[in-house]
């Protein structure tokens, strides 16, 4: 009996350098730039090339000796690895302030998530529209989900009740969660969830800017101890 190929798995690690590699092949490319080579691109990001050839070998990319990589053709293989080129449908649960402003922002879908309507409990928001999304009651959710083929689910509720609304995007065939409320969701096997933490990426920035007003004020008080000797 003959055997199926087994289907190389990207790591994680590698699919979210690919957005960055594709942020700068842009820009190069708006520059009248043709091509570019591992190590460019490696020293603008820094990376190791070692590491950035590793990372297209496994988009199926592989750089030309001593030319490198063409920089559209490129372009065009890690958008279609990423699924940019063939935006998935999403639902947006909580139309509040994060959702609202996520709902207009179009670069989203340029990024391969095409996010088509909204669901709250809010009566004041469930039937407006925003950025031309509908505004749903959340009770519609499963039987849409499941009528309109989305699998994918982005979350900006309260923690308070995003067990609660994750639980019934799940019922609804929702496979694919990128979750946004302050909080940890218990979830069935066979469906991913991403946190975004805003709260580690706050705190990470704030340590790192007290840090260096520490060291911009050590290396001030310095100067002015050396001024002042006779």
């Amino acid at each position: 009996m003959q055997q199926k190929p087994q289907r190389t798995v990207t790591p994680l690690p590698t699919v979210r350098r690919f957005p960055v590699y594709l942020r700068l092949l842009l820009q190069l490319k708006s520059q009248g730039r043709e091509d570019v080579s591992a190590t460019t691109i490696a020293q603008k990001l820094n990376l190791e090339a070692i590491l950035v050839r590793k990372d297209l070998s496994l988009a199926g990319v592989v750089g030309r000796p001593r030319i490198g990589f063409e920089i559209a053709p490129l372009i065009e293989k890690l958008e279609s690895f990423l699924g940019w080129s063939d935006p998935a449908k999403a639902f947006l649960i909580g139309a509040g302030h994060l959702g609202s402003a996520l709902l207009q922002y179009e670069p989203l879908r340029q990024q391969g998530l095409d996010i088509i309507a909204a669901f709250d409990r809010d009566p004041n928001l469930i039937g407006e529209t925003i950025a031309n999304k509908p505004v749903l009651a959340i009770e519609k959710l499963p039987s849409l989900a499941r009528r309109m083929h989305v699998h994918t689910a982005v979350l900006t509720v309260p923690a308070s009740v995003a067990q609660e609304v994750a639980d019934l995007a799940i019922d609804g065939g929702i496979c694919g969660i990128w979750n946004f409320a302050p909080t940890q969701l218990d979830i069935r096997e066979g469906v991913f969830v991403h946190h975004e933490d805003l709260s580690a990426s706050s705190a990470i920035l704030t340590v790192q800017v007290s840090k260096l007003l520490h060291a911009r004020n050590s290396s001030a008080a310095d100067s002015n101890e050396t001024t002042e000797e006779p």
